[in-house]
């Protein structure tokens, strides 16, 4: 009897834990993907206007080796992004996919992402496709909730014009109405308007959706507390140059050279040793304080992870990261979350499939030792890779 007061005790505070720490895990917000014309990025859906051709994932080379539609800009993250245009004609594009689970209706979310326009675009229509046009008058980017793919039920959030050619970051605060199992981002004129018109935008590096505390409610004074504290970290972690001609390898011949004749750092991450569900620590990582960044010991063990993947490419992880009890919960869940990111979006860099990889940020909520001591802590403070899948 005592046990089961116990656990109805303990259950209205379970589900308030679970309420806080929901991440909506966005599948390819680096749009990563073949540099190409007219098709949606890996994870995405195309659900522009039926006569007129998809999105294009940038920046591309034409036939003759020139920037695909005179698009040069370099991704903010990873190695690709995703153009988008509004015609004269009255069309536009747009993309979209299935959440890994639903936008609750009553329930804020905050996420982030990267637009900027391109200095040019060109681009043609269906009736008129040899004769390409300047796409450049600054759109607004729509977020819509859905029942389905290209289904827009609900207007979520609507930025400015982006006007601006260098990436800048957009922080979004939605409330849905309704709940809504699919989004999709689209590009759109800025209203009113009189009279379509032809205009470009770029998007980049859409975060995880997570739950945060509603404006109305006492909590949302100590989230933007944290997310204040967030944002002095800084902003983008460091990758190593990549030589281009080298199948996308570390243009650093010695360092290969040393992390092949050193000992193995992750013994166990061997596709004769793994099984599903199997969790490693990636040890030797090591990062800044408080921020994203590698610090430069950690490229090997970086580079022994990614040689793995690459060589068993019927592999597909999680890369989970934790944090110490000593931060606000937020803060541990955006810091571990980004932390993941970070290594989910090197091994992207180095040429892995995106859809092999997902990330995710655990926050403090499994600790694999006491946090009262400082080795425990730092024991806590870890990312974690996590077999998912093994297929053949």
């Amino acid at each position: 009897m005592g046990r089961k007061i116990f656990l109805l005790f303990c259950l209205p505070l379970l589900l308030s834990a679970q309420k806080e720490q929901t991440i909506i895990n966005i599948i390819n917000g680096s749009f990563e993907g073949e540099p190409t014309c007219c098709k949606a990025p890996d994870g995405w859906r195309n659900c522009g206007h039926v006569t007129e051709s998809p999105p294009d994932i940038q920046p591309a080379l034409d036939n003759d080796d020139t920037p695909l539609f005179k698009v040069t800009k370099k991704a903010q993250n990873g190695n690709t992004y995703v153009g988008m245009v509004v015609r004269s004609n009255e069309t536009n594009e747009r993309i979209g996919q299935r959440l890994m689970s639903p936008l609750m209706a009553g329930t804020c979310y905050q996420f982030s992402i990267y637009l900027a326009k391109s200095e040019r675009y060109l681009s043609g229509t269906k009736s008129n496709s040899v004769l390409l046009e300047e796409y450049i008058t600054p759109v607004v980017l729509r977020v819509w909730g859905g029942e389905a793919y290209c289904n827009q039920k609900e207007l979520l959030f609507e930025t400015e014009a982006i006007s601006n050619l260098d990436w800048k970051k957009f922080d979004l605060e939605i409330k849905p109405k309704y709940t809504h199992t699919f989004i999709e981002l689209e590009a759109y004129y800025k209203t009113p308007v009189l009279f379509p018109y032809n205009g470009n935008l770029l998007v980049d590096n859409m975060s995880h959706i997570m739950a945060i505390p509603c404006p109305d409610t006492k909590e949302y004074a100590q989230y933007q507390k944290d997310k204040a504290a967030k944002d002095k970290i800084e902003k983008k972690h460091e990758v190593p140059v990549v030589n281009k001609q080298n199948n996308g390898g570390v243009a650093n011949k010695s360092k290969e050279k040393e992390t092949a004749s050193s000992e193995k750092i992750l013994k166990d991450l061997e596709i004769k040793k793994i099984k599903v569900g199997q969790t490693i620590k990636i040890e030797k990582l090591f990062f800044k304080a408080d921020s994203t960044k590698f610090q430069s010991e950690s490229i090997i063990v970086l580079d022994e992870l990614f040689e793995f993947l690459d060589k068993n490419k019927n592999v597909r992880v999680e890369i989970g990261g934790h944090t110490n009890n000593i931060p606000s919960t937020n803060y541990c869940d955006n810091l571990s979350s980004e932390r993941a990111k970070a290594v989910r979006d090197y091994l992207w860099q180095r040429g892995i499939d995106p859809s092999r990889i997902v990330s995710r940020g655990y926050g403090k909520r499994n600790p694999i030792a006491s946090n009262s001591t400082k080795e425990g802590r730092s024991l806590n403070q870890r990312v974690e890779i996590k077999i998912l899948s093994i297929e053949g």
